[in-house]
Formats: structure tokens, C-alpha cells, sequence
């Protein structure tokens, strides 16, 4: 267990995400225990349970709620009148019933359910769990309904909004780009095909100048009895295509596949993007992301680029094993992390016990003060394996950017004058600060090894 020699580092807590509360609305206590642990311990969500009618509107009466889980034939409300309740309070609601005919299906979608689910096997428990937590998932993807018709467009809205989604609006296709253009983390749009300043077609086709099938997804919807007009969407770059009139629970069910497509996109960008053992960025990501943020960099912005290594690594994975070792990897890795990220600066481990720091807008000097914080938390770290306390050490090498240098030479600077800290007794940082002294200890190091 890592820990400053001074004061043990107090234990992580993890606490339920306030803002996401779910009205469990169940009469069978052997099933609203095994949906409220399972609910709370895989979304983060505070349940709160009641097992009738009564019950469930002195919450409401009381209390605020993301969502409601509900059966529908309770003690005090048989004929599903809780649909009814949870509307008055605007609660969006996923039902939870044994049988759900085609004449319930429109009875009930017209009490604006956002979803339901049958009790038909024994992964209905996971089915529950897996609606639950995608519903709370959409509040962190924006979708944009781009349609000229208020009465089209305010029902889509209305519909991706009891989804739980950030829905924005665009009365055109020019108003679209707009919107685009001011907000970055829009990850679909929906649009219809005939607008009066620019069609559906041509809006997809603009969108994906500059944004791929990866960062945002496209679904087109219109009401022509064209039935060539979906390929055309398709070829222009959209994702999706929907007829009108459509079916709402269709509209969710192709919403939901799209947005699952962009979670897979981005768990595997994420996974292609991290070392596995310390959870930072691996090399790869490392030197892509650097050379783009170097290529972005206005020429009045300084920056600065650092390696560090733990020194005498072998040493420890030698005396207490590959699993002190990558504990140690993995204690280092956190400090770069929490130290890194309140700055918005970018660390990455390379290889090994290797690691390198991106450091934006940094100019030498803070750069060299920056680093030598980091020098000093990693040697204040102690952890405890089989009894015994093992303290570590780094050294650093770190230079400013030198514009109109490839990033590639001044990483290779800040690599030399890691070797130089290494060289000069190790748990140390080296700069261009530093870089005389350095030369003139090196020297002579040199010198003595001659005699």
C-alpha cells in the first residue's frame, strides 16, 4: 500500500452519484432486494423502494427522481394505475410486467413510457439492470433534431428527451452547422430530408467534411414515399435511416443502436489508447497526441516535454518480485496522473519503467519546478510488501520545445539530459537550467574513469 512517509494516504471512497436517484416501485420484497442491490452496486444509482400506489406517491410527493422502475398490477392499483401517477409527477418510467400484450403496448405508450420489459426468463434480472444503466448513460451524449417543421421536430425532441439524452434543436440545416460549429460534444444528429435552405443530404454530406462515422453518428428520417431516399442518405455518410410515420419504439430502439456503436467506438479507442498495467496513455498514444497538440501550438505558447525513469527498477524487481515491481509502475503512474491532470498536461508511460510528460504552456523554468514536484512526491511515496518499506526514487530529464524543432529532437533533448541525471547521482531533474553544471559533472565523471 503506497503511502507519504509523513501520513498514510487516506483510502479512496466511492459514494453513490446523487444526482441519479430510481423509484423502485415493486410488491414482491425477494425482488426489490435483488433489483436494488443489483441497481445500486452497477450503476452508482440511489434506489429508493415502496411496494404500492400509496406509498410511491408520498415519494413523489416528497422527492425528486431520475427514472421509475414499476410493476403494474400493485395491492392498491391493479389495472396499472401507477402509470398514470408517475405521469402527473413527469417521472420517466420503465415497466416491469409479466405480460404485455399489443393492446397494452398502446395503451401504455400513450402514458409516455420510456421503455419495458417483460418477465420472461432468466435474464430478465440482467435485461432490467442493462435499461437501467443505459437510460442513466444518455445524459452524457448530446443529440441534435434538425427539422424545419415545429410539430416533427418537438415530437422527436420529446421522445429523445424521456430517454434521458441532451437534446438541441435546429430549425434548418444552416442553423445546424452553426450549432456545430459552437458545440464540440454532439455525438448524433437526426435530420429530416426536405428543408427549405439546404436538405437532409446535403447537410450529412457537409457534416462529414469534417466528422467521421466514429466521433458522430447521422440518422435520417423523412416522410417521402421515395424508398430510393434512404440509400441516398446511406452513400452521403448517414448511419441510419428512418420512414415516417415511424414508430417511437423503433425510433428508440435505432437512437439506442447508433448510440451503442459510438460507447463500443469509444471503449475501443480508449483501450487501443491506455497501457494496461498503469492505465495512462500508452507510446503510441503518447506521440500521436503530443505532435498533434506541437502542430496546434500557437507560435507565442511555450511548452515543454519530459522523461522520467524510477530509478534502480531492476534492482527492486529483483529483490521483491515482478509484482512489487508493477505495484510500484502502478504507484508512480498515479502520482504522474493526479498531478498532471489538474493542469490539463499530458503523461504517458513509454516502455518499462519509463515515462514522459507533455507539459502545455509551460515555459524551462516551470517546467523545471513542475518536474521537481513530481521528484519529490515519488520520493516521499512509501508502500509495504511482505513487511518490508520500499521507497523509490526518479530522475528527470525535461526541456522546452523548441519551435521549429520536430518533436521527436526535443524529446530526444530531454532524453540526454536524463541520461545526464542518471549519470550524476540519479534522483534528480536535469534541465537546460541545469545543463552547464551537468556537462561540467559529466566531464569529470568521465575524466575518473580514465584513472
Amino acid at each position: 500500500m503506497a503511502a507519504r512517509k509523513d501520513s498514510r494516504r487516506a483510502n479512496a471512497v466511492t459514494t453513490k452519484d446523487q444526482h441519479n436517484r430510481i423509484l423502485l416501485i415493486e410488491d414482491s420484497p425477494a425482488m426489490t432486494m435483488l433489483l436494488r442491490q443489483r441497481m445500486e452496486e452497477e450503476t452508482g444509482a440511489e434506489v429508493v423502494c415502496c411496494n404500492s400506489h400509496a406509498a410511491a406517491r408520498a415519494c413523489l410527493e416528497s422527492e425528486q427522481f431520475t427514472l421509475a422502475l414499476t410493476g403494474l398490477n400493485l395491492p392498491d392499483s391493479p389495472r396499472g394505475e401507477i402509470l398514470g401517477l408517475l405521469g402527473d409527477f413527469s417521472v420517466p418510467t420503465i415497466v416491469f410486467t409479466a405480460i404485455f400484450d399489443p393492446e397494452a403496448r398502446e395503451r401504455y405508450a400513450q402514458k409516455k413510457i420510456i421503455d419495458y420489459i417483460v418477465k420472461d426468463g432468466p435474464r430478465t434480472i440482467e435485461t432490467v439492470i442493462q435499461t437501467v444503466a443505459r437510460i442513466l448513460s444518455n445524459s452524457a451524449f448530446t443529440i441534435l433534431v434538425v427539422d424545419d417543421a415545429r410539430s416533427a421536430r418537438s415530437g422527436l425532441v420529446e421522445i429523445l428527451t424521456r430517454q434521458n439524452f441532451r437534446v438541441l434543436e435546429a430549425l434548418s440545416g444552416k442553423q445546424a452547422l452553426e450549432i456545430l460549429e459552437v458545440e464540440e460534444k454532439i455525438d448524433l444528429v437526426v435530420t429530416d430530408y426536405h428543408m427549405p435552405d439546404m436538405d437532409g443530404y446535403e447537410l450529412t454530406r457537409r457534416i462529414r467534411e469534417t466528422r467521421s462515422s466514429e466521433e458522430m453518428r447521422i440518422v435520417g428520417v423523412s416522410s417521402s414515399t421515395d424508398r430510393w431516399l434512404s440509400a441516398s442518405f446511406l452513400k452521403a455518410g448517414a448511419c441510419d435511416f428512418i420512414y415516417r410515420p415511424f414508430v417511437p419504439e423503433e425510433l428508440q430502439c435505432r437512437i439506442d443502436n447508433n448510440i451503442e456503436t459510438l460507447k463500443q467506438i469509444q471503449r475501443l479507442r480508449y483501450l487501443a489508447d491506455r497501457d494496461y498495467l498503469t492505465g495512462l496513455a500508452n507510446r503510441r498514444c503518447f506521440f500521436e497526441k503530443t505532435r498533434q497538440m506541437e502542430d496546434a501550438r500557437a507560435p507565442d505558447h511555450c511548452s515543454s516535454v519530459a522523461i522520467l525513469d524510477i530509478d534502480h527498477f531492476k534492482k527492486i524487481n529483483d529483490t521483491y518480485g515482478h509484482e512489487a515491481g508493477d505495484r510500484v509502475l502502478k504507484m508512480v503512474a498515479d502520482t504522474l496522473a493526479e498531478t498532471c491532470a489538474p493542469a490539463k498536461h499530458f503523461t504517458a508511460r513509454l516502455g518499462g519503467e519509463e515515462f514522459a510528460l507533455y507539459l502545455r504552456n509551460t515555459d524551462a523554468f516551470q517546467a523545471h519546478s513542475f518536474c521537481e514536484r513530481i521528484r519529490q512526491q515519488i520520493e516521499e511515496l512509501v508502500m509495504e510488501v511482505n513487511k518490508h518499506e520500499i521507497s523509490v526514487t526518479v530522475s528527470i530529464g525535461v526541456v522546452e520545445t523548441e519551435t521549429g524543432e520536430s518533436f521527436d529532437n526535443n524529446l530526444n533533448a530531454a532524453d540526454q539530459l536524463l541520461y545526464l541525471a542518471k549519470s550524476n547521482g540519479r534522483n534528480r531533474v536535469y534541465s537546460t537550467l541545469t545543463l552547464p553544471e551537468a556537462m561540467v559533472a559529466a566531464n569529470a565523471s568521465a575524466v575518473a574513469e580514465l584513472f
